[in-house]
């Protein structure tokens, strides 16, 4: 997206990440119907960019913020580690 379009929807970068992904998936809702015209198909679509970028961008640091707990030999916990960046279970 370019610098234009995302200072068109400045407001975005306030928002939740419940807030954003609601006004997301109502988005594509509207895009999945085809209620809009062509002019305002553009310019939800280019929102639904900066919605899309914004949440990836908050999920990304709650991911760096998750921790995964450290067991020692007897089961108690030793610590905390950070969590796989692999995508794999954190247990």
């Amino acid at each position: 997206m370019n610098t234009k379009a995302a200072e068109n929807f400045a407001d975005i970068k306030d928002m939740t990440f419940e807030r954003a992904l609601k006004e997301l998936e109502a988005i594509v809702g509207k895009l999945e119907r085809g209620d809009v015209d062509l002019e305002e198909s553009i310019t939800i679509y280019e929102r639904g960019e900066a919605l899309r970028d914004h949440c990836d961008r908050l999920l990304k640091a709650a991911e760096a913020k998750v921790e995964k707990l450290t067991l020692g030999a007897d089961g108690s916990p030793t610590g905390t580690t950070p969590l796989d960046k692999d995508g794999g279970t954190p247990f």
